[in-house]
């Protein structure tokens, strides 16, 4: 099986990354090769084209609506009721 090193991991990353695998009842190694797995999951070929083709239709919708600066201040003040 192949190794894999990977250097300069920023302290809290690996703070947080120990931390989850402790949670988990983990080694770290074990939980790198869990997070990549998720990560690299590959959707199939289908359901990507849905997305897509939802993503699209959004996009037509909203092509040429420009959100003014009171509107948006009153999105962010409803959010925060």
């Amino acid at each position: 099986m192949p190794n894999l090193t990977v250097k300069n991991i920023p302290p809290i990353v690996y703070e947080r990354l120990k931390m989850q695998a402790e949670n988990n009842r983990r080694s770290i190694n074990s939980e790198i090769i869990t997070i990549l797995e998720q990560a690299l999951q590959m959707r199939n070929t289908s359901e990507m084209e849905q997305i897509l083709e939802g993503i699209r239709k959004v996009r037509e919708l909203t092509a040429h609506y420009v959100a003014t600066e009171e509107e948006i201040t009153r999105w962010k003040n409803e959010g925060r009721e």
